[in-house]
């Protein structure tokens, strides 16, 4: 039980009727889970308006409503609070309730469209190679601690997000590092949250469906820097042309990073091979079991977080020697043939060109590259062209195949694909729609010194045909055509 009065510091009414004085005995925004003594946060979602269930929500014994609309008929012994922004007041609430872990925390939030989850996932390994207690929240899984939450979003909604930061707090964490999705800054779900420190890794096209401009898209990572305090820092890729952006409005302490340029954190790379990177930063140098130039910026991402948090350079560097790359993040499996199968989660054409480019890169022109990739179903189709495009360009061999095509036909996912090629491309490619056989012809046609480079699920256990989660882990059909 909490005062409702408390849980409404920092939210902005613009008009109460009723009295604040009572005892709330949960919070929730889904109208199906309230009881007896709950307050309920209206919010006008994507798909469903909460509004249209305060009624309901009462009935079920809410005693308290937050919302945007006063309903037309008030109920004696309820009180309301209208605000500007149910998503805004929500994040607020949440973090009273959960009596403001992120202010007994030290949270850095990561953001862009790529390297999220390496960042963030290396930033947990590193603090806790050092001995602190850590929390992560990240696409690919939660940890508290040690212990491992199934990650549902890649930001959760702020009522289990505060929830799962008290958790953290209550375990002893001293740190936590998250993935910051667009779409959880446009949402309003970090909301309330105090960061201490926020990283920018790059912007390419993505979330397209939801944003429906690639400026919305940039305005919702700007805000996060925008809303960071003066005690925060805001560390930024100088690397991606939109990186000094993120620091035009910000009140937090600059700092940026780059492999390119001269940069507060600045690494050099020495050599890159399938095996690993060799990094000079300052007067030191380092190896490290990572692979190509964007992962060498994530690594200074992580050096200059590190540094930013009060670590020692030096310290900081033999640590990161010591890491390991991320689940499905250009993950190399080497083939008793000789050749190596490259797990990766681009899934964008950015990230897609930023792989095959690494990989050209480091073969030298010593062998092949046959990549395997589709495109999600229900999500933005302007990219399926450029994705085959991209894949086209810098490989020697495509294969398209399915790749989560949800409620969608896998075969005109392809040929949207397709639709970005000339016709001697289109005749070169293959498609395959099962895509365990599409790793499988892959890897038959590969020889000894090539590459063969899986890409668009990474992490990702499963394929959602029409509504429903198949077990398929890339990881898996690789390892058993190996063993075959």
């Amino acid at each position: 039980m909490k005062k409702l009065s408390d849980i409404l510091v920092g939210v902005s009414a613009k008009q109460t009727i009723g009295n604040c004085d009572i005892d709330i005995a949960d919070i929730q925004f889904d109208s199906r889970k309230v009881a007896e003594g709950a307050l309920f946060i209206a919010i006008s979602g994507t798909q469903n308006d909460g509004h249209a269930y305060i009624a309901s929500s009462i009935e079920k014994g809410a005693k308290a409503i937050v919302c945007e609309q006063l309903p037309a008929n008030t109920e004696d012994g309820v009180c309301y609070i209208q605000v500007e922004n149910s998503n805004d007041a929500l994040g607020y609430i949440a973090a009273n309730w959960n009596n403001n872990p992120s202010k007994q925390l030290k949270l850095v939030g990561v953001t862009g469209t790529n390297g999220k989850t390496t960042t963030a996932t290396l930033l947990y390994q590193l603090f806790r190679s050092f001995g602190h207690k850590c929390g992560l929240l990240s696409t690919v899984v939660n940890y508290i601690e040690g212990e491992a939450v199934a990650a549902t979003h890649t930001t959760p909604d702020p009522i289990e997000l505060n929830a799962l930061l008290a958790k953290m707090v209550e375990a002893g964490c001293e740190y936590a590092f998250m993935e910051v999705s667009s779409h959880s800054v446009d949402q309003r779900r970090i909301g309330g949250l105090e960061f201490d420190g926020a990283i920018f890794t790059n912007l390419t096209r993505d979330h397209l469906d939801y944003h429906k401009t690639f400026e919305n898209y940039l305005k919702a990572k700007k805000r996060f820097f925008d809303d960071l305090s003066p005690k925060a820092f805001a560390l930024t890729n100088l690397d991606d042309k939109n990186g000094e952006v993120m620091l035009q409005n910000t009140k937090a302490k600059k700092c940026s990073y780059s492999v390119r340029q001269q940069a507060d954190f600045r690494a050099k790379i020495v050599d890159d091979t399938l095996e690993g990177l060799t990094l000079t930063v300052g007067p030191h140098t380092v190896d490290v079991p990572f692979v190509g130039r964007f992962n060498a910026s994530n690594l200074m991402a992580v050096y200059g977080a590190a540094v930013m948090l009060g670590k020692d350079g030096y310290d900081v560097l033999v640590h990161i020697s010591g890491l390991r790359p991320v689940n499905g993040r250009f993950e190399a499996m080497r083939s008793p043939e000789g050749f190596t199968a490259i797990v990766d989660y681009a899934h964008t054409p950015d990230a897609l060109q930023n792989v095959l480019k690494t990989i050209k890169e480091v073969l030298r022109g010593r062998g092949n590259i046959i990549t395997v990739c589709g495109a999600g179903g229900n999500r933005d189709k302007g990219k399926r062209p450029l994705m085959a495009q991209e894949a086209v360009n810098a490989s020697n061999t495509v294969i398209i195949t399915s790749d989560n095509p949800r409620f969608e036909d896998p075969q005109e996912i392809i040929n949207d694909m397709l639709a970005g090629l000339d016709e001697k491309q289109q005749q070169d490619v293959l498609t395959i729609v099962d895509r365990k056989q599409a790793i499988k012809t892959a890897c038959k046609m590969a020889k000894s010194g090539d590459v063969v480079l899986v890409a668009g699920k990474g992490h990702e256990n499963y394929q959602d045909v029409q509504g429903v989660k198949h077990h398929f882990d890339d990881h898996e059909v690789i390892r058993e055509i190996f063993n075959n």
